[in-house]
C-alpha cells in the first residue's frame, strides 16, 4: 500500500499546475455526473455523488459548474448523460503493471488514445484479466493529518469496517473493503474529522520495487494516458523507495 500512497503523493504535488487543471476539472465534472445519474440528485441519498462533490470542492471546481453537473447527471436539464466504463489493463517499463480505468461516449476513441499513448511512451497493451489478479478494489479514505493523530482515525474507523490506517507525511490512508467505504467514510463524520477523498480504487497485491530509471519511465507513460480526457484513473504496482524518492523530487 506504501506505493499507493507515495504514487498519490507525487501526482498531488505534481498536478496543481494550471496546464493540468482544466483536464482535472473535466474528470471530477464526469464523476459528479455519472453518480448524479446513478443515484439521483437528492445527497442525502446519494453517498457516491456526496464523495464526487467533496473531491471536486477539495480541488477548487466552481460551484456553479458543480451544480450545472448534478442537474445535467440527474436529467433535470434535458440532455443526456452517456458513459461507460472500460478497463484497459497493460504493462510500463521493467514489467510494472497498470490498470488503466476510462470513463468515456465514445469507446473507439478511448481505446485508440490508450494505445497510443502506451506504444509511444514504452508501454505495452496486455490480455483482460492478465493484470487485474495482481490488484484488489479496496475503499480509500484520505484524511488530513492537521488536527488529528492517527490514534483518533483508528478509534473512529475500525468499529466500521476499516482494514488498515496508513500514515504519510501530511495525512492518513484509511483502507476498507469496497462495500465498507460509506459506512467507514460516516464514521470519520460522526467523529467530527474531516476526510479529503473517499474512492474505490485498486491496490496491488504485490508490489514491485523500482529504480529511479525505470520510475521515470513509468511516470512519463502515466502523464501520457492521463493527458486523455476519457482516462479517469490510472493504478499501479510499482513501489518507490524513500532514497529513489528523495532523488526524483530533488530532480523536480
Amino acid at each position: 500500500m506504501s506505493g499507493h500512497s507515495k504514487w498519490a503523493t507525487t501526482k498531488h504535488k505534481k498536478a496543481i499546475i494550471d496546464s493540468r487543471r482544466a483536464k482535472s476539472f473535466a474528470k471530477l465534472i464526469k464523476n459528479i455526473e455519472v453518480a448524479a445519474k446513478m443515484g439521483g440528485a437528492d445527497l442525502s441519498g446519494n453517498p457516491t455523488l456526496v464523495d464526487a462533490i467533496q473531491k471536486a470542492k477539495k480541488t477548487s471546481v466552481p460551484n456553479d459548474n458543480i451544480d450545472r453537473a448534478v442537474k445535467r447527471g440527474a436529467g433535470l436539464t434535458g440532455e443526456v448523460v452517456e458513459y461507460s466504463t472500460i478497463m484497459y489493463e497493460g504493462y510500463a517499463a521493467n514489467g510494472v503493471a497498470l490498470l488503466i480505468e476510462c470513463l468515456t461516449d465514445n469507446k473507439n476513441r478511448a481505446a485508440a488514445e490508450v494505445r497510443t499513448a502506451m506504444s509511444r511512451n514504452g508501454g505495452a497493451m496486455a490480455d483482460p484479466g492478465s493484470v487485474a489478479y495482481n490488484f484488489a478494489r479496496k475503499g480509500i479514505i484520505v484524511v488530513p493529518a492537521e488536527g488529528t493523530t492517527e490514534d483518533d482515525v483508528l478509534l473512529a474507523v475500525l468499529e466500521a469496517g476499516a482494514e488498515e490506517v496508513v500514515a504519510e507525511d501530511e495525512t492518513f490512508e484509511v483502507f476498507t473493503e469496497a462495500s465498507d467505504l460509506v459506512a467507514t467514510r460516516t464514521a470519520l463524520q460522526d467523529a467530527g474529522i474531516d476526510y479529503d477523498s473517499a474512492d474505490v480504487a485498486f491496490v496491488p497485491n504485490l508490489k514491485i520495487e523500482v529504480d529511479a530509471d525505470t520510475a521515470r519511465k513509468v511516470f512519463r507513460l502515466i502523464d501520457a494516458l492521463e493527458d486523455s480526457d476519457d482516462v479517469q484513473n490510472i493504478y499501479s504496482n510499482y513501489d518507490i523507495t524513500p532514497e529513489v524518492q528523495a532523488q526524483l523530487e530533488a530532480e523536480d
